[in-house]
């Protein structure tokens, strides 16, 4: 995990948070399953620098806000190049 402060997401994607004290480490399935969500590319290639590879397929496992379709989605596109097309 790289030792940053925090991803480079939009602030909008968890308004409900206090995000001067949000521990991003401890937190990372809320922020990942938010990205998933409503995240757009910026910030899916933001969540793959920030969180390892595990912590985000853990989290689509864990998650009972995704539906099947967008877990499967999440799966296919975090193993596929198509996050790293230009």
């Amino acid at each position: 995990m790289i030792m940053n402060n925090r991803p480079d997401i939009s602030d909008s994607l968890l308004w409900e948070y206090d995000l001067k004290t949000f521990n991003w480490n401890n937190s990372y399935k809320i922020v990942i399953e938010r990205v998933l969500q409503i995240g757009n590319l910026k910030e899916w290639r933001e969540l793959v620098k920030f969180y390892t590879k595990e912590q985000i397929l853990k989290t689509i496992d864990w998650s009972a806000q995704l539906k099947e379709k967008e877990k499967e989605f999440s799966r296919f596109f975090l193993n596929s190049e198509l996050i790293n097309a230009a």
